[in-house]
């Protein structure tokens, strides 16, 4: 009997006005319910970070928690470490508090509880290891009681919107871009190959005759090599002629009888013994037999002569094998740099006169990524100025200053921009769904709702497209994730929240 006493207690403190109001709720005596107290939210973007605050309204007297949610927009993250103060400001006075780490990833949790109503500004300020920014929010009403509250803002219906929280955009690879304005020109698409530019590559040739020995089994084709790195050696001692070794003890025979005679006729000279002339002609047999002599030990060992890279790079078109015997001057093999940073695109001689009103040219130092020569203060080199039945393509030579990280002889696609450009908004051209021919964008309305937003697309410029109809300039669209957004569309449910309000 003493166990159903309880029991009825704990329903009965269960269900008393406190409890209730401890979950956001209000009850009348008669248990009819009101309103819970409305909540509001909003979505901020900078350079640094994206904020998406949610929170009760503000009442004076009332305590309001915040749930505010930070992003960077660097790699799209949640902030976890940090501290963030929120401040409200009305008039000539306000109030602020201060938290000192997160309560979840990415969700800070100060309070505020206003003095006196009006409308002011909340100010949130966050300090992370890695940055700081400030986030004014303005025109942000106090009420001066729950009931003016509600009236100002009443319930509303669910719309359409596509709900996909943070928690789950921080999980993934998820991105958002401003739609933005730029000149937008007409596009030749086309294809390049990249080269090594001539200062950037060396061929190495042989500088004595003899049989070649590479340094190991890695120098191939392809093969990275270190400034100064032992390639090959050129052997010759073997042979009966040109033998090297036999060479070098001749020169250094030479240039020490030619140092020796240097030597003494300069005693002479300078005791004004011999002639000035007769000194001059001891002095050049010296300086030869001096060259001579070095030119032969330079990289000369026991072995042989040995070949060395010049400069860091990669190996290309090897000439010889092991063992093969070359003449002195063959040429052994090229070093090129890894850097290709000459561009040649080929264009349709249909476009030919277009040319000569070139903007800008787009390319791709790596798969799936754009680039232009304006962004990294590059230029075009050379433009073709003529074709024939075996060349019927126009040449466009472009030196890049990218990181290129394909090889050298690669394809990449190429946009070359002509003519004058005109101002248009665009979007990034991973941020477009297609079906069908039909093209659609997610469009970010706050922290955590979309639309799926049909578009009318026209130019391609490199990484971004035109956008002639549908968007409009300063809205966020979904560049990385949009597939799973416009799937959490399609499952006509939306997702319980992750943390608490």
């Amino acid at each position: 009997m003493r166990f159903l006493y309880i029991i009825i207690a704990l329903a009965i403190v269960s269900c008393s006005p406190k409890a209730q109001e401890d979950h956001g709720h209000a009850h009348d005596v008669n248990g009819g319910h009101f309103e819970e107290t409305p909540r509001i939210d909003f979505t901020k973007w900078t350079e640094k970070s994206e904020l998406f605050v949610e929170f009760p309204v503000l009442v004076v007297g009332k305590t309001s928690r915040f749930a505010a949610h930070f992003t960077t927009m660097k790699k799209h993250k949640p902030v976890t470490e940090g501290k963030v103060t929120v401040s409200f400001i009305l008039g000539n006075s306000g109030i602020k508090h201060t938290v000192n780490a997160p309560s979840s990833p990415g969700i800070f949790s100060p309070k505020l509880q206003p003095k006196k109503a009006g409308k002011g500004t909340l100010i949130f300020d966050i300090q992370t290891p890695e940055f700081s920014d400030e986030i004014v929010i303005k025109n942000v009403e106090v009420y001066t009681d729950l009931e003016a509250a509600r009236k100002a803002n009443p319930a509303t219906e669910d719309d359409s919107s596509i709900s996909f929280l943070k928690e789950q955009a921080w999980k993934m690879e998820f991105k958002t871009e401003p739609v933005r304005e730029m000149e937008i020109y007409e596009m030749i698409s086309t294809s390049g190959v990249w080269k090594t530019s001539n200062s950037n590559s060396k061929v190495l040739n042989a500088t004595t005759s003899g049989t070649v020995s590479f340094a190991d089994e890695k120098i191939v084709e392809g093969a990275k090599v270190q400034k100064g790195q032992l390639l090959l050696t050129i052997e010759s001692k073997e042979f009966s002629v040109n033998n090297l070794n036999s060479n070098v003890a001749k020169a250094k025979a030479n240039f020490e009888e030619a140092k020796s005679n240097f030597n003494r006729k300069k005693e002479l000279y300078e005791s004004k013994i011999i002639a000035k002339s007769e000194f001059l002609k001891f002095k050049k047999e010296f300086e030869v037999a001096k060259a001579s002599y070095q030119s032969l030990v330079s990289n000369f060992s026991t072995k042989g002569k040995q070949i060395r890279a010049p400069f860091s790079g990669f190996i290309k078109n090897v000439k010889h094998r092991n063992g093969d015997f070359v003449e002195e001057g063959a040429m052994l093999f090229t070093i090129s740099s890894q850097q290709s940073n000459i561009l040649e695109a080929k264009v349709s001689a249909s476009d030919a006169e277009k040319l000569s009103a070139i903007q800008n040219i787009w390319y791709q130092p790596e798969t799936d990524s754009w680039s232009n020569l304006k962004k990294t203060e590059g230029e075009v080199l050379s433009v073709g100025k003529k074709v024939d039945t075996e060349n019927p393509m126009v040449s466009v030579i472009a030196k890049v200053k990218d990181a290129v990280l394909k090889p050298e002889g690669a394809f990449t696609e190429v946009q070359i921009a002509v003519g004058n450009g005109e101002r248009g908004i665009v979007v990034p051209l991973n941020s477009l769904l297609e079906d069908y021919g039909n093209y659609s964008v997610i469009v970010q309305l706050s922290g955590e709702t979309f639309e799926r937003r049909p578009v009318i697309i026209g130019k391609q410029n490199g990484e971004f497209v035109e956008i002639k109809e549908g968007l409009s300039k300063e809205e966020f669209v979904v560049t990385k994730g949009a597939y799973q957004v416009k799937m959490a569309s399609m499952s006509g449910q939306a997702p319980a929240h992750g943390h608490a309000h």
